[in-house]
């Protein structure tokens, strides 16, 4: 058995996935004929997958406990998962084979899948899967774009037997499956090849458990893997290799897959997407959104420390026509912090405050005039986005000052404090995960608009509630509860889609797969292409 005392809680790493850094997507429809599950699975074949935005960097390696913003669609594909999202979201076991919480909430049991081992032929076992997680949890940068854990108790991580592990918190989490899945903790590094190789050569060729090794890494550029023969699942992976490249956008990336130079992508801009959907060539996959965009206003200093001027801003918002105009009806409106993806979705909230010029406008004459600072993403999406509100509301008598900015920049605004409004996204498969409702909704968040110990009490009480129809209720009232003090405007729920030529077939390829946040993660296992 192995112990551990009193960690801190898991560190956040602000990803730019958190962010509006181009995470729009999803598909008005679908083209081409390879659906999911026709036909038989195929053995064979290199797939080649490109990755660009913000999954295009992993200049701090593939080291789960330190590789920063890798593309997790890259780790999945080394390391595998303990856990994942399947139909509907439910938690289904990976390399874990099943998990119970105690009934005080506070112990996760895990139990391990047997006979697994990693690439280098070492076994997969409780202490390897314990060290990942201690090593993770004391990592100054968890690679992780959710959240933390409550703090362990002092029996911190134990290992009753071989294929066993148990965590035991100071107090009841009910997202901690969920929060697992989306962390670096959810992938587990072979402990051997890391004291053998250490730590920066294991980061640029690292092994683990998942259905394909590494072969070479040219960071940045390229990842080329190889089945793993000794992967637990019998007769699986069904491909012989996987191939990662980068591309410099969704126009470049789409016109690669018709020239038939790559097989799949994974798009954001709602235009492309558009045209994609209507190419019989290719397949497009619409994702349901877990991480609604939002408008964040900054409670703490004027104007929107007055509730009339965030009134102001619900009603100047007309959300239908940037529906409409921008995204094509592509992404479905919510009125609080949930998607269609993910649990307790909210698309409407009693009393919400819609678009209402009029009221806008004497809201606006009664405040003498209302002037604002608004920042969001670089990206095409967002700045087109930030350019309809500033026309939106000076219809209203509003003079928004608007500012389209690279993340680093966002993160700059944010922690400088001094911000006004924010054109952001907001939500997580589990409103409980750090991602999710505390991420901007937290008194203590670094990236929060809202400094409110009442709220805080409420979202603190529905993550520590492990009754889901309870869960329901809660998030529900703190969602009339967000909408009453006109803390932030809620947008719509966006996607990626899954772009994809003839004759690939896959779940997060072809079909849907439940999403933790906004990147697409398809089960790579199960993805097979038809002989050409």
């Amino acid at each position: 058995m192995r112990r551990r005392p009193g960690w801190e809680a898991l560190a956040i790493v602000t990803g730019a996935s958190i962010f509006l850094a181009g995470c729009s997507g999803g598909a008005s429809g679908t083209g081409g004929a390879g659906g999911a599950g026709s036909g038989t699975p195929q053995r064979g074949g290199t797939m080649t997958y490109l990755l660009g935005g913000v999954l295009a960097s992993w200049s701090r390696g593939l080291d789960p406990a330190t590789a920063g913003l890798a593309p997790s669609i890259i780790l999945d594909a080394i390391f595998g998962r303990l856990f994942r999202l399947g139909d509907g979201g439910k938690i289904e076991p990976d390399l874990a084979s099943g998990y119970e919480i105690s009934d005080d909430g506070k112990t996760v049991t895990i139990s391990l899948r047997e006979g697994v081992k990693f690439q280098d032929g070492t076994p997969f076992n409780a202490e390897a899967v314990a060290w990942n997680i201690e090593r993770d949890l004391e990592a100054a940068c968890v690679c992780s774009p959710v959240t933390s854990w409550p703090p362990l108790s002092s029996e911190g991580v134990t290992t009753p037997d071989e294929h066993t592990v148990m965590l035991h918190f100071t107090r009841p989490y009910a997202a901690v499956i969920a929060m697992l899945i989306s962390s670096s903790v959810n992938r587990i590094a072979s402990p051997t090849a890391v004291r053998k190789m250490g730590e920066q050569q294991f980061s640029q060729k690292p092994v683990g458990a998942g259905p394909f090794e590494v072969v070479s890494n040219v960071v940045n550029s390229e990842v080329e893997l190889k089945r793993y023969d000794g992967y637990w699942k019998k007769g699986r992976p069904y491909l012989d290799g996987l191939i990662f490249k980068t591309i410099g956008g969704d126009q470049p990336a789409y016109q690669a897959i018709q020239a038939g130079q790559v097989q799949a992508t994974q798009m954001t801009t709602p235009a492309i997407i558009r045209q994609a959907s209507k190419n019989a060539n290719v397949t497009v996959t619409p994702q349901n959104g877990t991480s609604p965009w939002l408008i964040q206003l900054n409670t703490s200093i004027p104007p929107f420390d007055d509730k009339l001027a965030r009134e102001a801003i619900y009603y100047a918002t007309d959300v239908n026509a940037i529906r409409t105009h921008l995204f094509y009806n592509m992404y479905p409106a919510t009125q609080s912090f949930t998607g269609p993806g993910g649990l307790f979705y909210q698309p409407q909230v009693p009393g919400y405050r819609t678009y209402d010029p009029a009221k806008a406008k004497q809201i606006v004459s009664q405040l003498g005039g209302l002037k604002v600072d608004l920042f969001g993403g670089a990206d095409q999406a967002a700045n087109q986005t930030l350019q309809v509100l500033q026309n939106q509301w000076a219809e209203v008598g509003i003079e928004a000052t608007i500012h389209p900015y690279q993340l680093d920049r966002q993160i700059q605004e944010f922690e400088g404090r001094k911000w006004q409004a924010a054109l952001q996204s907001n939500g997580a498969f589990d409103p409980g995960m750090g991602a999710g409702l505390p991420f901007r909704f937290g008194s203590e968040a670094v990236y929060t608009g809202v400094h409110d110990s009442k709220l805080d009490t409420m979202i603190g009480q529905a993550a520590a509630t492990l009754d889901e129809n309870e869960r329901a209720r809660m998030y529900a009232e703190i969602a009339k509860y967000i909408s009453d003090q006109a803390y932030a405007p809620f947008l719509l729920a966006p996607a990626p889609a899954a772009v994809t030529a003839d004759g690939v077939h896959g779940p997060g390829l072809t079909s849907k797969v439940s999403m933790t946040s906004v990147t697409l993660l398809p089960y790579w296992d199960e993805v097979w292409m038809e002989e050409r």
